[in-house]
């Protein structure tokens, strides 16, 4: 009996053919699920997250009374009842808003502007340079990550008092001593930042050092290496230092209330301690955390990719 070979193997290319062509198919709707079930998760833990924000911003406008009343129901997440300004107007009232997000924003930006360059600097000496005691100091740099600020805190508010400044008295300079009540001790402790120096040297020591030899066979300096080279292929890594150095920067709360006695110099974490006074008024304290929120907000928003691309790149190249 003969058989047709030609039909069978026919028969056989188009079944393996469709098993083939299915195969991507299947392959997608997998994905497809995947991505699904990822977006569904993460709206969830997003709304999550949200929920003190929206508590937050609600409450601000609604009386104590009412916030009390609606605490323990779902009312607590909705604009509704009596609904006003009153809290804002109540806060401006109590407190010099304007004045504490000045000093804010102030000493954030020049504790986040400076710390980039002392500490991509530093990282860039103990990543790029070989110099004796290199790795003494880095390995110092590292331990001081394991001391709380707690534990400082006290000495160095003595030393700070000690250090020597110039005070403008009758419109001349006069030399004097102390810190204390001033921007810079609310700046000058801060910039440097031994978690901020790690990353740095971590990141540098990524770039190729061949680069610094052809930088330096052309005859260029080390700061120019820095500047032209290690500078711009660093942009992760600035973005990453400057992130985690402008939270801290904003939140700073004990500092400012164990060194400022001055209220026009006090930063807004300092501002809460006006609400929790004999009564504490929780409409006001809601609208004032929300004036302060919302620049943190404004800023994430505006550096939303970098954000995430630099914590990304952080976690992979660090």
């Amino acid at each position: 009996m003969a058989i047709d070979t030609t039909s069978t193997r026919a028969v056989t290319t188009r079944g393996s053919g469709q098993r083939r062509a299915a195969t991507p198919a299947s392959e997608h709707r997998v994905r497809l699920r995947g991505r699904i079930f990822t977006y569904i998760a993460m709206s969830v833990f997003g709304i999550i997250f949200m929920f003190p924000l929206v508590f937050m911003f609600v409450s601000s406008l609604k009386p104590d009374a009412q916030i009390l009343q609606d605490v323990d129901s779902p009312m607590a997440f909705v604009p509704a009842g009596d609904i006003s300004l009153d809290n804002y107007f109540g806060v401006f009232d109590r407190v010099p808003v304007a004045q504490f997000l000045f000093n804010s924003i102030f000493i954030t930006v020049l504790t986040v502007g400076l710390g980039l360059i002392v500490n991509s600097m530093a990282g860039f000496a103990l990543s790029r340079l070989r110099w004796k005691g290199r790795a003494v100091v880095m390995a110092m740099v590292i331990a001081t990550l394991i001391v709380p600020f707690e534990t400082i805190a006290v000495p160095m508010v003595y030393w700070v008092a000690q250090l020597p400044t110039l005070v403008m008295e009758g419109g001349l300079l006069k030399y004097d001593f102390g810190w204390l009540n001033t921007y810079e001790v609310q700046i000058v402790p801060f910039v440097a930042n031994a978690f901020s120096i790690f990353l740095f040297a971590q990141y540098f020591s990524t770039i190729p050092t061949s680069l610094d030899e052809a930088a330096r066979i052309d005859g260029a300096s080390w700061f120019t290496i820095y500047r032209r080279i290690l500078v711009p292929l660093s942009g992760p890594a600035f973005a990453t230092v400057a992130i985690l150095t402008f939270l801290p920067a904003w939140n700073q709360y004990l500092w400012p209330l164990m060194v400022v006695q001055k209220e026009e110099l006090r930063p807004v974490m300092v501002g809460m301690q006006y609400f929790f006074q004999l009564n504490t008024a929780w409409g006001e304290v809601m609208a004032y955390t929300s004036l302060i929120t919302l620049p943190v907000l404004i800023v994430f928003l505006i550096f939303q990719r970098a954000f995430v691309s630099s914590i990304a790149a952080s976690g992979v190249k660090g």
